[in-house]
C-alpha cells in the first residue's frame, strides 16, 4: 500500500475518532451509575484499560466492546460507535475524509502512477506494499489495513452503481510489486474489474510523449449532492480540493489524460498480453 490513502499511519491513536468512542462508553457508563472501578469489574478488564479507552488513548478490543455494551444495556450504541472505528483503523487520519466522500460518490476518477489503486488491488499486492514501506506495523495493524481496504473495494459493485474511471500507468505495472506471481494475480483481477459494467480502466503506455500528469496523481469524486472535489497527496499528507478553479484544472488534465491513454478495449489487450509474458 505504498500510496499514502493506504498507510493506516495513525490509524490507531490519540485521535478524535478515539475520544469520540471514549465519551460513548464514558456516557453509558454514568448513565449505569457506575465507576471506572465497577465497569472494569464487570467487562473483567483493568481500571487502568477502561481509563484508557475513555480517554481516547487505547483502541478497545471486540471483548471490551462486547462485555461493555452487555455491561451497560447500551441499546446497542457502543457496538455501532466500535464498527464505525474500525472502518476507519486501517486509514490514514488525513484520508479518512476522502474515505467518507468515496462512500457517497456517484462518480469516482483516478490518476495514478505510484502503485496500483487501493479499489483495485489485490490482498496480496497490499500486503507486500505494508512489508516494504517503512515503518514497520504490527500484524493487527496490517490487519486493519486489509480490513479496511477490503471494505473500500464493496464500492465497486455497490448498488446503484458508482461510475469508476481508473488511469494508471504501465510502469506501475512492469515494476511487478511482489515478483511475477503477484503481479500476475494482480493483473487477473484487473482484467475482472475491467468487466463490470461500470468500470473503465484503461492503461498509460511507458512511451508517451504527450502526458498530462507530469504534475503527479490525483482523483476526482462526484457527490450524490452533484458536487465534484480533488484529492492529492503525497509523503505522509494528503487533502481535499475545493476550490472550484483548481477543480476545473483538474478535469481538464483528467480529460487530457483520457485521450492520451489506451482506451478501455486495448487496455485489457494490453494487459492480457503482459499477463501472458510472465
Amino acid at each position: 500500500m505504498a500510496s499514502q490513502d493506504e498507510s493506516g499511519d495513525g490509524g490507531a491513536g490519540p485521535d478524535g475518532d478515539l475520544r469520540s468512542f471514549g465519551e460513548t462508553v464514558k456516557a453509558f457508563r454514568r448513565r449505569a451509575g457506575l465507576t471506572q472501578e465497577q465497569l472494569a469489574e464487570r467487562v473483567r478488564y483493568s481500571v487502568q484499560y477502561v481509563g484508557s479507552v475513555e480517554q481516547g488513548r487505547r483502541h478497545p478490543s471486540v471483548k471490551f466492546v462486547n462485555r461493555s455494551e452487555e455491561a451497560l444495556d447500551a441499546f446497542g450504541v457502543i457496538r455501532i460507535a466500535a464498527n464505525r472505528l474500525n472502518r476507519k483503523r486501517g486509514l490514514a487520519k488525513w484520508f479518512r475524509r476522502w474515505a467518507e466522500l468515496e462512500d457517497i460518490a456517484v462518480a469516482l476518477n483516478t490518476y495514478e502512477c505510484r502503485s496500483i489503486p487501493g479499489l483495485l488491488q489485490t490482498e496480496d499486492y497490499g500486503r507486500i506494499q505494508i512489508d516494504n514501506v517503512p515503518p514497520m506495523v504490527t500484524p493487527s495493524e496490517a490487519e486493519a489495513r486489509i480490513t479496511a481496504r477490503a471494505e473500500r473495494q464493496q464500492l465497486l459493485t455497490r448498488t446503484p452503481y458508482i461510475a469508476f474511471s481508473f488511469i494508471i500507468e504501465q510502469s506501475v505495472i512492469e515494476r511487478q510489486t511482489g515478483g511475477p506471481k503477484v503481479t500476475r494475480e494482480q493483473i487477473g483481477h484487473l482484467l475482472e474489474c475491467a468487466k463490470l459494467p461500470n468500470v473503465d480502466i484503461q492503461i498509460m503506455p511507458t512511451i508517451q510523449p504527450l502526458h498530462a500528469g507530469t504534475d503527479g496523481p490525483f482523483r476526482l469524486v462526484e457527490t450524490d449532492d452533484n458536487e465534484w472535489l480533488g484529492y492529492s497527496e503525497g509523503q505522509k499528507t494528503g487533502f481535499v480540493i475545493t476550490d472550484a478553479k483548481a477543480i476545473s484544472v483538474l478535469h481538464q488534465r483528467y480529460a487530457k489524460l483520457r485521450i492520451q491513454a489506451l482506451n478501455p478495449a486495448d487496455s485489457v489487450g494490453l494487459l492480457m498480453r503482459m499477463r501472458g509474458s510472465l
